[in-house]
């Protein structure tokens, strides 16, 4: 879905990644760009413990902003 994204972004899934055991909302970082366009992210804990690492394509990411003005603040 989004195609402007950047290592370090927080970003939250478009769709269930059974295979891994993640859902459909759930909230991870991106820390490595694998090929144009398909990013690894983890997925931590309140505690900051990465319990899941996932190759994860931009069509399936949705990016997140901690400023109430989005990207324009990015």
């Amino acid at each position: 879905m989004e195609t402007n994204l950047h290592l370090l972004d927080a970003v939250a899934l478009m769709r269930d990644l059974p295979d891994r055991g993640l859902s459909r909302g759930q909230v991870g970082t991106i820390v490595e760009s694998l090929a144009p366009e398909v990013f690894e992210v983890e997925f931590s804990d309140d505690n900051g413990r990465a319990y899941a690492f996932a190759s994860v394509s931009t069509q399936d990411l949705l990016r997140l902003f901690s400023s109430p003005h989005g990207p324009a603040a990015n």
